[in-house]
């Protein structure tokens, strides 16, 4: 594991498992409401209570203080269409969690470190080794396991969480793509705005707002998005406390995570959908992550 000079990986390590609960809860929720409000609205609602926990993130940003407290970069198109991507990725992600387990919906969604790796060669110009394709591989192969196409198990909903995934990863690789100077909170107050535009267009598109079946899901919408936001606090605390692939390892505890909320929650146990493919999928997430390491620590050799 690296740690430079100030690090707290520990605690890094801490916040980011705790932002996987978090991320789970939200998904529980989204789950819950989902008979009774489409994946758009649920989306719009997740997006409106986030924009608050994504300023609180800038405002205690001390990059953005030290840069004078800019609110315009320079690619601000490509940061709304950050949140384009992420538009539709909740929608599809949403959808997913109201039709499939919810464990078998989280994992497929795991398959965005692959895609990830894939278009770093076309957006970001990179080279891609083989042990790097050989994880690309190993990942698609545990996504065909889970979704099991051409058995009387698939359906077509199983692709929902497949395309989330691979737009998750577009927003990852265009932010791979921005200026290392703008902070990350601001690509991210920029996302969730852009997002929250996006997804209240495509809920008055596909039929407006449902009014409140009860009063109480006032309340759950409100926890969820207050969820997804803290658990992008927590993400960012996080990357700013330690290098990201310190804690990449770790987010794949998120599948053990997703299984055991499913199961408590709504007695969900598809073990049949997903295993082994969840493990090929973390296997190949993990091995993308061992190789960025090792490149990583041969670019410091050549650096000293």
């Amino acid at each position: 594991m690296n740690a430079r000079s100030g690090d707290n990986v520990v605690l890094a390590i801490l916040l980011s498992l705790l932002a996987l609960v978090l991320f789970d809860m939200m998904g529980l929720i989204i789950k819950y409401l989902s008979p009774r409000y489409g994946a758009a609205e649920l989306s719009a609602y997740r997006n409106f209570f986030g924009v608050f926990p994504s300023v609180i993130a800038l405002w205690s940003s001390p990059g953005w203080h030290r840069a004078g407290r800019p609110w315009r970069i320079r690619q601000w198109r490509l940061g709304l269409m950050r949140g384009v991507y992420v538009t539709f990725a909740q929608f599809l992600f949403y959808y997913s969690l109201g039709k499939l387990a919810f464990a078998t919906a989280s994992t497929i969604t795991y398959a965005n470190a692959v895609f990830m790796t894939a278009l770093a060669v076309p957006l970001l110009g990179e080279r891609v080794g083989l042990m790097r394709w050989a994880a690309v591989l190993l990942g698609f192969a545990g996504v065909l396991l889970v979704m099991k196409p051409g058995s009387d198990s698939f359906t077509p909903d199983a692709l929902a969480p497949l395309g989330a995934a691979f737009l998750y990863a577009l927003t990852g690789v265009s932010a791979r793509q921005m200026d290392s100077a703008v902070p990350s909170a601001l690509i991210n107050l920029y996302s969730v705005v852009a997002a929250l535009v996006g997804a209240l267009a495509l809920a008055l598109l596909s039929g407006g707002f449902t009014p409140l079946a009860q009063w109480s899901d006032l309340g759950w919408i409100a926890a969820m998005g207050g969820f997804g936001g803290t658990a992008v606090l927590c993400l960012v605390a996080s990357y700013r406390m330690t290098e990201q692939s310190n804690l990449a390892p770790f987010s794949y505890f998120g599948i053990p995570i997703a299984f055991v909320a499913g199961w408590l929650v709504f007695d969900e146990t598809p073990w049949a959908d997903l295993f082994p493919g969840a493990f090929f999928i973390a296997g190949g997430g993990l091995m993308i992550v061992w190789r960025e390491r090792i490149r990583s620590r041969a670019g410091r050799r050549i650096s000293n």
